[in-house]
């Protein structure tokens, strides 16, 4: 991982993950190995939810681009190992919630 260089965000604006699109790649079980314990980290990453969640929808078949998305994930957490989530006694609470209605434009569920 000291070799990567390190992404700005954690996946890219127009990533669209498919089911179809790309090669399979030789070890699926490093794939979820990897995509397993990145779920762990988002537990004190939020930040990579997301990411972390449309990588996790490919688990059974990955294929090179989710490695490739994957491998993304991992190089934005090397540039931001500084970052944290500080919560204060001082500190408002407040919940945003935000969600995409978007479900036509998921071509794998056809």
């Amino acid at each position: 991982m000291d070799r990567l260089k390190a992404s700005p965000t954690p996946m890219m604006t127009i990533c669209q993950l498919s089911a179809h699109e790309g090669s399979p790649i030789e070890d699926e079980r490093l794939f979820r190995s990897i995509v397993g314990a990145l779920q762990y980290v988002v537990i004190m990453r939020p930040d990579i939810a997301f990411s972390v969640n449309k990588a996790c929808q490919f688990m059974h078949k990955p294929l090179d681009t989710h490695f490739k998305a994957v491998k993304r994930i991992l190089s934005y957490l090397q540039g931001t190992l500084d970052y944290v989530l500080q919560f204060t006694r001082t500190s408002k609470f407040i919940l945003e919630g935000y969600f995409d209605a978007s479900w036509g434009l998921d071509t794998d569920d056809c």
